[in-house]
């Protein structure tokens, strides 16, 4: 586990997941998240972790198949009510994720 990738893996989903709640949440309705969250929620976190995996050169398709295995638990705690925790989760699974890609065994990271 490469513990660079996964401080800024965190950092990274951390900051582009509170950005683009913010935007949304200033440009639309709450009721539009009331009917639509359910995929505008999931949509965003794929969104911004798949800008994550470009920004640390990590293999994007693996990255987005580790944000889906991350948001598991955070659908889970949507459903029991207590949606930022499972977001908090979420970004810990991710970003270990992240981590252990980048020690992959004959993964090779560029750092330009």
């Amino acid at each position: 586990m490469d513990r660079s990738i996964l401080w800024r893996a965190a950092a990274a989903q951390v900051l582009l997941v509170a950005a683009i709640s913010l935007i949304l949440a200033l440009a639309l309705p709450h009721s539009f998240f009331e009917d639509w969250g359910w995929i505008t929620g999931p949509a965003a976190w794929l969104g911004c972790s798949a800008i994550t995996a470009r920004a640390l050169q990590l293999p994007v398709r693996a990255v987005m198949l580790g944000a889906v295995l991350a948001g598991i638990p955070s659908a889970v705690a949507v459903l029991a009510g207590v949606h930022w925790l499972g977001v908090a989760i979420a970004i810990g699974a991710f970003a270990a994720w992240c981590a252990w890609l980048a020690r992959r065994p004959g993964r090779r990271l560029r750092w330009t």
